[in-house]
Protein backbone atom coordinates (compact mmCIF):
# COMPACT_ATOMS: atom_id res chain seq x y z
CA UNK A 1 0.00 0.00 0.00
CA UNK A 2 1.30 3.45 -0.93
CA UNK A 3 1.34 5.86 1.98
CA UNK A 4 0.55 9.57 1.59
CA UNK A 5 1.99 12.82 2.90
CA UNK A 6 2.01 16.39 1.59
CA UNK A 7 3.12 19.94 2.18
CA UNK A 8 0.30 22.49 2.42
CA UNK A 9 0.54 26.24 1.89
CA UNK A 10 -0.19 29.17 -0.40
CA UNK A 11 1.60 29.72 -2.68
CA UNK A 12 3.29 26.33 -2.76
CA UNK A 13 4.84 25.90 -6.21
CA UNK A 14 8.29 27.04 -5.03
CA UNK A 15 8.46 24.56 -2.14
CA UNK A 16 11.50 22.29 -1.91
CA UNK A 17 9.83 20.06 0.67
CA UNK A 18 8.80 17.44 -1.94
CA UNK A 19 12.40 17.05 -3.11
CA UNK A 20 13.67 16.68 0.47
CA UNK A 21 11.03 14.21 1.59
CA UNK A 22 11.03 12.08 -1.55
CA UNK A 23 14.81 11.67 -1.32
CA UNK A 24 14.52 10.55 2.30
CA UNK A 25 11.78 7.99 1.68
CA UNK A 26 13.59 6.60 -1.36
CA UNK A 27 16.75 6.13 0.73
CA UNK A 28 14.74 4.47 3.51
CA UNK A 29 12.76 2.26 1.14
CA UNK A 30 9.46 3.61 2.45
CA UNK A 31 6.65 3.65 -0.17
CA UNK A 32 5.41 7.12 0.73
CA UNK A 33 4.01 9.47 -1.92
CA UNK A 34 4.75 13.08 -0.92
CA UNK A 35 3.10 15.93 -2.85
CA UNK A 36 2.61 19.72 -2.67
CA UNK A 37 -0.96 21.01 -2.32
CA UNK A 38 -1.98 24.65 -2.61
CA UNK A 39 -4.35 25.47 0.26
CA UNK A 40 -5.41 28.96 1.35
CA UNK A 41 -6.32 29.94 4.90
CA UNK A 42 -10.01 30.11 4.02
CA UNK A 43 -9.92 26.68 2.38
CA UNK A 44 -8.04 24.93 5.20
CA UNK A 45 -11.07 23.72 7.27
CA UNK A 46 -12.74 22.16 4.24
CA UNK A 47 -9.47 20.59 3.10
CA UNK A 48 -8.84 19.04 6.52
CA UNK A 49 -12.42 17.74 6.65
CA UNK A 50 -11.68 16.01 3.35
CA UNK A 51 -8.49 14.52 4.75
CA UNK A 52 -10.38 13.14 7.74
CA UNK A 53 -12.92 11.58 5.36
CA UNK A 54 -10.04 10.06 3.37
CA UNK A 55 -8.77 8.46 6.57
CA UNK A 56 -12.21 7.10 7.44
CA UNK A 57 -12.34 5.56 3.98
CA UNK A 58 -9.04 3.81 4.58
CA UNK A 59 -6.60 6.10 2.79
CA UNK A 60 -3.15 5.88 4.32
CA UNK A 61 -2.21 9.45 5.24
CA UNK A 62 0.96 9.59 7.33
CA UNK A 63 1.74 13.28 7.68
CA UNK A 64 1.34 16.88 6.61
CA UNK A 65 4.01 19.55 6.42
CA UNK A 66 2.45 22.96 7.01
CA UNK A 67 3.87 26.22 5.70
CA UNK A 68 2.72 29.83 5.40
CA UNK A 69 0.04 31.00 5.90
CA UNK A 70 -1.49 27.94 7.61
CA UNK A 71 0.65 27.34 10.70
CA UNK A 72 -1.62 29.10 13.20
CA UNK A 73 -4.88 27.93 11.65
CA UNK A 74 -3.78 24.30 11.72
CA UNK A 75 -3.90 24.36 15.53
CA UNK A 76 -7.71 24.31 15.27
CA UNK A 77 -7.72 21.41 12.80
CA UNK A 78 -5.89 18.76 14.82
CA UNK A 79 -7.02 16.61 17.74
CA UNK A 80 -4.00 17.32 19.92
CA UNK A 81 -1.02 19.70 19.94
CA UNK A 82 2.21 18.54 21.57
CA UNK A 83 5.57 19.90 22.62
CA UNK A 84 6.65 23.41 21.78
CA UNK A 85 3.79 23.72 19.27
CA UNK A 86 1.42 23.70 22.24
CA UNK A 87 3.23 26.60 23.89
CA UNK A 88 3.57 28.61 20.69
CA UNK A 89 0.17 27.91 19.15
CA UNK A 90 1.91 27.25 15.83
CA UNK A 91 1.86 23.88 14.03
CA UNK A 92 4.04 23.03 11.03
CA UNK A 93 3.77 19.24 11.25
CA UNK A 94 0.73 16.97 11.48
CA UNK A 95 1.15 13.27 12.27
CA UNK A 96 -1.60 10.69 11.79
CA UNK A 97 -1.51 8.41 14.83
CA UNK A 98 -3.26 5.10 14.26
CA UNK A 99 -4.60 3.21 17.27
CA UNK A 100 -4.44 -0.51 17.75
CA UNK A 101 -7.13 -2.31 15.68
CA UNK A 102 -10.58 -1.86 17.16
CA UNK A 103 -9.52 0.66 19.81
CA UNK A 104 -10.57 3.97 18.24
CA UNK A 105 -10.12 6.44 15.43
CA UNK A 106 -6.94 7.85 13.92
CA UNK A 107 -5.85 11.00 15.72
CA UNK A 108 -4.26 14.04 14.08
CA UNK A 109 -1.44 15.35 16.26
CA UNK A 110 0.28 18.70 15.70
CA UNK A 111 3.96 19.40 16.29
CA UNK A 112 6.41 22.20 15.53
CA UNK A 113 9.73 21.21 13.95
CA UNK A 114 10.61 24.78 12.90
CA UNK A 115 12.22 25.47 16.27
CA UNK A 116 14.61 22.53 15.92
CA UNK A 117 15.22 23.56 12.31
CA UNK A 118 16.28 27.07 13.30
CA UNK A 119 18.40 25.96 16.26
CA UNK A 120 20.27 23.31 14.27
CA UNK A 121 20.79 25.59 11.25
CA UNK A 122 22.26 28.35 13.43
CA UNK A 123 24.46 25.95 15.38
CA UNK A 124 25.75 24.42 12.15
CA UNK A 125 26.71 27.95 11.03
CA UNK A 126 28.64 28.58 14.22
CA UNK A 127 26.24 30.96 15.98
CA UNK A 128 27.35 31.91 19.47
CA UNK A 129 25.63 30.70 22.61
CA UNK A 130 23.63 33.33 24.51
CA UNK A 131 23.62 35.68 21.49
CA UNK A 132 22.32 39.19 21.26
CA UNK A 133 19.46 38.74 18.83
CA UNK A 134 16.89 40.33 16.58
CA UNK A 135 13.95 38.88 14.67
CA UNK A 136 12.44 40.45 11.58
CA UNK A 137 8.71 39.85 11.33
CA UNK A 138 6.03 39.05 13.88
CA UNK A 139 4.01 36.23 12.29
CA UNK A 140 3.87 32.47 12.82
CA UNK A 141 7.48 31.73 11.93
CA UNK A 142 8.67 34.48 14.30
CA UNK A 143 7.17 32.44 17.12
CA UNK A 144 9.50 29.55 16.25
CA UNK A 145 12.42 31.98 15.96
CA UNK A 146 11.72 33.36 19.44
CA UNK A 147 11.57 29.85 20.92
CA UNK A 148 14.82 28.95 19.11
CA UNK A 149 16.60 32.01 20.53
CA UNK A 150 15.47 31.02 24.00
CA UNK A 151 16.94 27.54 23.41
CA UNK A 152 20.20 29.11 22.22
CA UNK A 153 20.43 31.02 25.49
CA UNK A 154 19.48 34.54 24.39
CA UNK A 155 18.50 36.75 27.32
CA UNK A 156 16.18 38.91 25.23
CA UNK A 157 15.45 39.92 21.64
CA UNK A 158 14.22 42.86 19.60
CA UNK A 159 11.40 42.02 17.19
CA UNK A 160 11.18 44.37 14.22
CA UNK A 161 7.83 44.38 12.42
CA UNK A 162 6.21 46.32 9.61
CA UNK A 163 3.17 47.12 11.80
CA UNK A 164 3.70 47.17 15.57
CA UNK A 165 -0.03 46.67 16.15
CA UNK A 166 0.14 43.26 14.44
CA UNK A 167 2.64 41.29 16.48
CA UNK A 168 0.32 39.20 18.63
CA UNK A 169 1.94 35.88 17.69
CA UNK A 170 5.40 37.15 18.60
CA UNK A 171 4.17 38.52 21.94
CA UNK A 172 2.38 35.27 22.76
CA UNK A 173 5.42 33.17 21.86
CA UNK A 174 7.75 35.28 23.98
CA UNK A 175 5.39 34.99 26.96
CA UNK A 176 5.10 31.23 26.44
CA UNK A 177 8.84 30.56 26.44
CA UNK A 178 9.85 33.29 28.88
CA UNK A 179 11.95 35.48 26.59
CA UNK A 180 11.90 39.24 27.11
CA UNK A 181 11.23 41.08 23.83
CA UNK A 182 10.68 44.57 22.48
CA UNK A 183 8.40 45.15 19.50
CA UNK A 184 9.88 47.85 17.26
CA UNK A 185 9.16 49.27 13.78
CA UNK A 186 11.10 47.70 10.93
CA UNK A 187 11.77 51.05 9.28
CA UNK A 188 15.09 52.44 10.45
CA UNK A 189 16.23 49.19 12.07
CA UNK A 190 19.53 48.83 10.20
CA UNK A 191 21.91 49.82 13.01
CA UNK A 192 20.30 47.53 15.58
CA UNK A 193 20.11 44.61 13.17
CA UNK A 194 23.75 45.02 12.10
CA UNK A 195 24.91 44.99 15.73
CA UNK A 196 23.22 41.69 16.67
CA UNK A 197 25.11 38.41 17.05
CA UNK A 198 22.16 36.65 15.42
CA UNK A 199 19.49 38.08 13.13
CA UNK A 200 16.59 35.93 11.95
CA UNK A 201 14.42 37.20 9.12
CA UNK A 202 11.01 35.52 9.08
CA UNK A 203 9.63 37.96 6.51
CA UNK A 204 8.11 36.71 3.23
CA UNK A 205 10.25 36.85 0.06
CA UNK A 206 11.25 40.42 -0.88
CA UNK A 207 9.58 41.93 2.22
CA UNK A 208 13.01 42.66 3.70
CA UNK A 209 14.25 44.43 0.55
CA UNK A 210 13.80 47.97 1.98
CA UNK A 211 15.79 47.01 5.08
CA UNK A 212 18.44 45.45 2.83
CA UNK A 213 18.91 48.85 1.21
CA UNK A 214 19.23 50.48 4.63
CA UNK A 215 21.78 47.87 5.71
CA UNK A 216 23.87 48.29 2.58
CA UNK A 217 23.99 52.03 3.24
CA UNK A 218 24.84 51.49 6.91
CA UNK A 219 27.68 49.09 6.12
CA UNK A 220 29.06 51.43 3.45
CA UNK A 221 28.92 54.37 5.86
CA UNK A 222 30.80 52.40 8.53
CA UNK A 223 33.21 50.60 6.21
CA UNK A 224 36.26 51.99 8.00
CA UNK A 225 34.97 51.23 11.47
CA UNK A 226 35.39 47.46 11.18
CA UNK A 227 31.67 46.86 11.60
CA UNK A 228 31.20 43.18 10.84
CA UNK A 229 27.74 41.65 11.20
CA UNK A 230 27.17 38.31 12.90
CA UNK A 231 24.95 35.48 11.62
CA UNK A 232 21.83 36.09 9.52
CA UNK A 233 19.27 33.34 8.96
CA UNK A 234 16.81 34.31 6.23
CA UNK A 235 13.97 31.77 6.25
CA UNK A 236 12.90 32.82 2.74
CA UNK A 237 14.84 30.81 0.16
CA UNK A 238 13.24 31.79 -3.15
CA UNK A 239 14.58 33.91 -4.76
CA UNK A 240 18.11 33.36 -3.49
CA UNK A 241 20.20 35.15 -2.56
CA UNK A 242 17.73 37.61 -1.13
CA UNK A 243 18.73 41.27 -1.11
CA UNK A 244 19.23 41.24 2.65
CA UNK A 245 21.40 38.11 2.45
CA UNK A 246 23.51 39.70 -0.28
CA UNK A 247 24.01 42.92 1.71
CA UNK A 248 24.92 40.91 4.82
CA UNK A 249 27.44 38.72 3.05
CA UNK A 250 29.04 41.67 1.26
CA UNK A 251 29.72 43.21 4.67
CA UNK A 252 31.50 40.05 5.83
CA UNK A 253 28.68 38.49 7.83
CA UNK A 254 27.69 34.81 7.88
CA UNK A 255 24.52 34.03 5.96
CA UNK A 256 22.39 30.96 6.63
CA UNK A 257 19.94 30.31 3.79
CA UNK A 258 16.39 29.40 4.70
CA UNK A 259 17.07 26.14 2.93
CA UNK A 260 19.23 25.12 5.90
CA UNK A 261 16.33 25.56 8.30
CA UNK A 262 14.06 23.71 5.86
CA UNK A 263 16.44 20.74 5.73
CA UNK A 264 16.76 20.41 9.48
CA UNK A 265 13.03 20.76 10.18
CA UNK A 266 12.29 18.27 7.38
CA UNK A 267 14.60 15.73 9.02
CA UNK A 268 12.41 15.93 12.12
CA UNK A 269 9.27 15.52 10.00
CA UNK A 270 10.66 12.41 8.30
CA UNK A 271 11.33 10.94 11.73
CA UNK A 272 7.68 11.57 12.63
CA UNK A 273 6.12 10.40 9.35
CA UNK A 274 8.09 7.13 9.21
CA UNK A 275 7.85 6.41 12.92
CA UNK A 276 11.61 5.86 13.06
CA UNK A 277 12.28 8.69 15.48
CA UNK A 278 15.90 8.79 16.62
CA UNK A 279 16.48 5.40 14.97
CA UNK A 280 16.50 7.02 11.53
CA UNK A 281 19.94 6.51 9.91
CA UNK A 282 22.12 9.61 10.10
CA UNK A 283 23.06 9.42 6.42
CA UNK A 284 19.48 10.22 5.37
CA UNK A 285 20.22 13.92 5.83
CA UNK A 286 22.93 13.63 3.18
CA UNK A 287 20.56 12.38 0.47
CA UNK A 288 18.17 15.16 1.45
CA UNK A 289 20.98 17.69 1.03
CA UNK A 290 21.87 16.16 -2.33
CA UNK A 291 18.27 16.58 -3.48
CA UNK A 292 18.37 20.37 -3.05
CA UNK A 293 22.02 21.06 -3.82
CA UNK A 294 23.12 21.68 -0.24
CA UNK A 295 26.45 20.53 1.26
CA UNK A 296 26.43 17.10 2.90
CA UNK A 297 26.53 16.87 6.72
CA UNK A 298 27.54 13.31 7.66
CA UNK A 299 29.62 11.58 4.96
Amino acid sequence: MTLRAAVLGHPIGHSKSPALHRAAYARLGVPLDYSAIDVTEDALPAFMAGVREDVRQGESWRGLSVTMPLKSGMVREVDEVRGVARSLGVVNTVVFERPAPGTGATRLVGYNTDVAGIVNALRHAGAASAPTAVVLGGGGTSAAAIAALKELGAADADIFVRDVSRAAEARAAAAAVGLAIRILPLAGAAAAVAAADVAISTLPPRAADPLAGELAGFFAQHAGAQVRPGVLLDVAYDPWPSRIAYAWQEAGGTVVPGLEMLIYQAVEQVRHFTGLGEAMPAEVIDVMCDAVGAPRRVF
